[in-house]
């Protein structure tokens, strides 16, 4: 049996697999040819289509690494009996603190500032008065793995007051909201951890964006379709909002003349929120242990399993 690995991996991931099973990595010409010959795949960054998974021939399980896995076709891995696993909670650190970082710097106007400094710029201190955000007001859309995370590390180290919003986590160790826009009114730092679906694609539009504060900052690490990335520019252009970090976009990486890149206030960064050394290998090791387990006839653990 074959293990066909899409994309490069951490070593320690390629190495697990290597040691079991016979696999063909990504820098093989042999690795085009995985539809009609994996038995298992890996996969990081690849699309997984309908109709790359209808001409699959024997593999039974794709394994993503990573929590989110819109790009594999789940409806066509599930009418054709392919298993699909992710790798939840091993970058949910990792995402936090990105998170965490794209607020501060776009609240207190790091890379605008790095970018002036560099440019040979005179800066008059009085003309780049930044916000802070100790005790002020968090909004976390999405309370899952890592939005929990980013919960706690907002409040312990700022002593912020955390309101949250998800409809499918029935308690909040913090204040929980009713509706997005309850929440959306009230945050001076509104932070997003949902997956992307027909619900959340979109979920902060041009509607969403006026509700919140003139003052406020947003984040998103999540997805790119979750906000109206045209909605954003036109509100942030005409003054609303104070900042913006945006580590994921509609188009990855997005084209240097996206509109969003010539805001001085939107801090970006190329879906880089769990791309540190420490959770390529945790994520790659638990990519190959999922490929290897269902080789050997065991099941895949439910928490990982979305098809």
């Amino acid at each position: 049996m074959k293990i066909y690995i899409l994309d490069a991996f951490h070593q320690a991931g390629v190495d697990y697999a290597a040691k079991h099973f016979e696999t063909v990595r990504w820098d093989d010409p042999r690795v085009n040819n995985w539809h009609e010959d994996a038995d298992a795949v890996m996969v990081r960054m690849t699309v997984v289509t309908a109709a790359d998974i209808a001409r699959v021939k024997k593999a039974g399980i794709i394994c993503k690494q990573g929590v989110g896995y819109d790009t594999v076709d789940i409806v066509a891995a599930k009418k054709h009996g392919i298993i699909v696993c992710r790798t939840p909670g091993v970058n949910s650190d990792a995402v936090a603190e990105l998170a965490l970082a794209l607020g501060l710097c776009a609240g207190r106007r790091v890379a605008e500032l790095d970018r002036r400094i560099r440019a040979g710029e005179d800066i008059k201190r009085p003309d780049f008065l930044a916000v802070e955000t100790e005790g002020k007001t968090v909004g976390v859309v999405g309370v899952g793995n890592i939005g929990s995370r980013v919960a706690r590390k907002w409040a312990s180290a700022f002593n912020a007051r955390v309101i949250g919003y998800d409809p499918y986590v029935p308690n909040l160790p913090f204040e929980k909201k009713s509706t997005l826009d309850e929440l959306l009114r009230e945050a001076d730092l509104v932070t997003l951890h949902v997956p992307l679906t027909d619900e959340t694609r979109r979920m902060i539009g041009a509607r969403e964006i006026a509700l919140m504060k003139k003052t406020a900052v947003l984040v998103n690490t999540c997805r790119g379709g979750v906000v109206d990335e045209a909605a954003l520019y036109a509100a942030m252009k005409a003054g609303h909002l104070f900042g913006a970090g945006l580590d994921v976009w509609d188009v990855e990486p997005p084209p240097k003349d996206h509109p969003l890149l010539t805001l001085p206030n939107v801090i970006a960064t190329p879906h880089v929120a769990g791309n540190t050394f420490e959770t390529q290998e945790r994520s790659a090791l638990r990519v190959a242990q999922q490929a290897v387990d269902f080789l050997q006839g065991k099941p895949p653990k439910p928490e990982n399993r979305v098809a």
